[in-house]
């Protein structure tokens, strides 16, 4: 494809996006913008999370990370300490989930293998179940970052703005489970 096809396509983008996040949100469905509040459940800690369609996995900020055994399954400890966005202070909270899976990351810096574990998140007025690595981002702007994998179950993603919606989620709010969920079989490939 010439650059000339290649400007024509990525202008026709640029016009359609527009349209097509004015047409989501008739229909109903929701557009998030590149970063997003989000809280981290059932703790309640609101967070700022950077929706990064670069990455497949998302990733959520935490400390003193171990593994342990627990009824002969593999088990993952960890703190996670944030700002709430809510209230300004530093909060900390410890957590115990099963290990999903190991990850390696490959990057500038070299091999990295982190943890995965399923936690939940309320954007919206929903609560995901969504995978996530477990990584100290201490020295990052956003604790959570939501990749391809979470994104795909959110609805459409506006990057030219932030804060579109409200994490607003009561005990009943929905729930989109992980294991219910049917993923795209293109969604880590590149085209």
């Amino acid at each position: 494809m010439g650059a000339t096809s290649l400007g024509l396509l990525a202008g026709v983008m640029l016009i359609s996006a527009p349209a097509q996040a004015s047409e989501a949100k008739a229909d109903g469905g929701k557009v998030f913008g590149w970063v997003e509040k989000a809280t981290i459940e059932p703790w309640g800690a609101m967070v700022k999370a950077k929706l990064d369609s670069g990455a497949l996995t998302s990733s959520m900020h935490a400390e003193n990370i171990e593994t342990f055994e627990r009824d002969d399954e593999e088990w993952v400890r960890f703190d996670v300490e944030v700002e709430d966005e809510a209230t300004g202070d530093q909060d900390e909270k410890s957590f115990e989930r099963p290990l999903y899976r190991d990850l390696t990351v490959s990057g500038a810096g070299g091999r990295d293998k982190r943890p995965v574990v399923l936690m939940t998140l309320c954007m919206g007025g929903e609560r995901y179940e969504e995978q996530f690595s477990l990584r100290d981002r201490d020295g990052m702007n956003y604790p959570v970052l939501l990749g391809r994998r979470t994104i795909q179950s959110l609805g459409l993603l506006d990057v030219r703005k932030t804060f579109q919606t409200t994490p607003n989620c009561s005990d009943d709010a929905p729930l989109h489970r992980y294991e219910d969920k049917e993923y795209s079989d293109k969604i880590g490939a590149a085209s």
